[in-house]
């Protein structure tokens, strides 16, 4: 069963994401800044992260950077999920290192198929 960290400062989106996740028999838990995102990547090694960009401190670019730059954690990928919607965030996101972008309110089915896919490899 694969191991999927959200990250997001959002308790409402942290439950809706945990939800549609674990109803499709994913682990998940949470992390509610860039910051402990980046040391829960670390020290808990999951399968993926979820990440959203509008965080209080270190935001989710940031994280992003320094989760697909570090050795320890470069090969876990990351899917960030946020409500900016604009192509230059996408773009600026996927030059961080995310393997994926998706708008919120996200799709059920598309988020269940873009995590298959990335941990199908």
């Amino acid at each position: 069963m694969a191991r999927i960290l959200i990250v997001d400062d959002s308790p409402t989106e942290i439950h809706v994401l945990k939800t549609m996740l674990e109803k499709h028999g994913f682990e998940t838990f949470s992390a509610e800044t860039g910051e402990k995102g980046v040391e829960a990547t670390v020290a808990e090694k999951p399968d993926l992260v979820l990440m959203d960009i509008v965080m209080p401190g270190m935001n989710g670019f940031q994280a992003t950077r320094q989760i697909s730059s570090n050795d320890a954690t470069r090969d876990i990928p990351v899917i960030i999920v946020t409500t900016k919607d604009q192509e230059t965030d996408r773009v600026w996101g996927l030059r961080q290192g995310a393997k994926d972008y998706l708008t919120k309110p996200v799709d059920e089915k598309m988020l269940i198929e873009k995590i298959n896919a990335l941990l199908a490899g």
